[in-house]
């Protein structure tokens, strides 16, 4: 297994704070099976904003990095406005990427996962 350097997700759409006792998020998963550090780049593109481009993390080698996408992400601490985006994660690295949304929005809150589109 290698992974890819380059991945797409075109679905986000961060669910606001409800309050509940479970909290609504999305994570991206990332995934280092590698023997060097990964440092990925990711972009964000919106439908009523410019992109926020290149916020940076860093993987460590044989490790996974979940980033709860609700909380301030990467290096420059960027907060993910509530609603639809997409990402692109670009990694000097291969690495394996998973998407994942829990949505508490019903009553029958759901939790799915998907695997990104690469395009190396």
């Amino acid at each position: 297994m290698k992974g890819s350097k380059n991945w797409v997700f075109a679905d986000g759409d961060l669910p606001p704070k409800d309050g509940g006792a479970m909290e609504a998020h999305e994570a991206l998963m990332i995934f280092n099976l590698g023997k060097s550090d990964a440092t990925a780049k990711v972009s964000f593109y919106f439908e009523d904003r410019d992109p926020v481009r290149d916020v940076t993390v860093t993987i460590p080698a044989e490790r996974i990095r979940c980033y709860h996408l609700d909380q301030p992400f990467g290096d420059q601490k960027f907060q993910v406005p509530f609603g639809q985006y997409a990402l692109v994660v670009e990694s000097d690295e291969p690495v394996f990427c998973v998407f994942g949304r829990l949505d508490t929005r019903q009553p029958n809150m759901a939790y799915y996962s998907v695997q990104g589109h690469t395009f190396d």
